[in-house]
């Protein structure tokens, strides 16, 4: 998988008027919603996008005071988000850009290389703390995780812990980078991020979700043949009043163009 450039790029020109548009949320859709846009703009250079992350729930607050023209979500809208919407005016529209397959990492040098669901249950609920207890060494576990606002965080909550809370005290980052590069320095240490993060500084867990019968490799293949696990689609999401603004922009996500960029980033198309 390539190394990605994990600096959030605020894309710009010299037309920051009425065509400009804003995408704001999800960091693990962050690399893929900045190069989608830079090659809009080489195709329509009189529109501006401008693309930030701070997380899913960060995105789908700024569509409710109207700061974003598109949300950018890894988990689906909650009820009380649409309820504000509402309550606003606004009807939201969703529509599902990419998915990605959610890969568990450790630090290189860790000689565990394949755990059970339940095992990572154990792990981020604080029962499991020692990999000696999972057949590694002698070490203290130390869980990474997303802060509350993000999408990665409530997905992983709700279909990895079965929606079991994390341990008191975990460490929480604010960006992905920021758990790969925490993960690359600490032999003890476990995290999750999207697939199209990982890279040479960490090692991909081997997932089980039948007990330990059968363990599976994070990948694209894995992700598209439904042999993985942990698989979610990513989403945007924007009110209908902008939508003559934002379509175009949308249709070249999902065109095929647009969904080569979903590939070559290390994502899973949505055909």
């Amino acid at each position: 998988m390539k190394k990605l450039v994990l600096t959030v790029i605020v894309l710009t020109s010299s037309l920051l008027g009425a065509q400009a548009q804003k995408i704001k949320g999800s960091d693990t859709m962050l690399p893929l919603s900045q190069k989608e846009a830079e090659s809009y703009m080489k195709a329509n250079p009189s529109v501006t996008v401008i693309v930030t992350g701070g997380g899913s729930g960060v995105g789908i607050s700024a569509l409710v005071e109207g700061t974003t023209d598109i949300a950018q979500s890894s988990r689906k809208i909650k009820f009380d988000e649409k309820q504000k919407l509402q309550e606003a005016g606004k009807t939201v529209k969703e529509v599902i850009a990419a998915y990605d397959a959610l890969a568990v990492v450790v630090n290189p040098a860790n000689k565990v290389s394949k755990l059970t669901r339940e095992q990572l249950e154990g792990i981020f609920t604080g029962k499991i703390t020692n990999w000696k207890e999972l057949g590694g060494e002698d070490l203290k576990i130390i869980p990474y995780s997303r802060e509350t606002s993000s999408g990665t965080y409530e997905f992983f909550k709700e279909h990895v812990l079965k929606n079991k809370n994390y341990v008191n005290g975990i460490m929480s980052m604010p960006a992905t980078g920021a758990i790969i590069q925490s993960v690359s320095q600490t032999k003890g240490a476990i995290g999750y991020v999207g697939l199209a993060y990982v890279n040479k500084d960490v090692k991909a867990i081997h997932v089980s979700n039948d007990g330990g019968k059968t363990y599976i490799e994070p990948s694209v293949a894995n992700a598209k043949n439904s042999t993985y696990p942990i698989v979610r689609p990513l989403y945007y999401y924007y009110v209908s009043s902008s939508e003559s603004k934002v379509k175009p922009y949308i249709n070249y996500i999902l065109s095929k163009e647009g969904q080569k960029i979903v590939s070559d980033i290390g994502f899973i198309t949505v055909k």
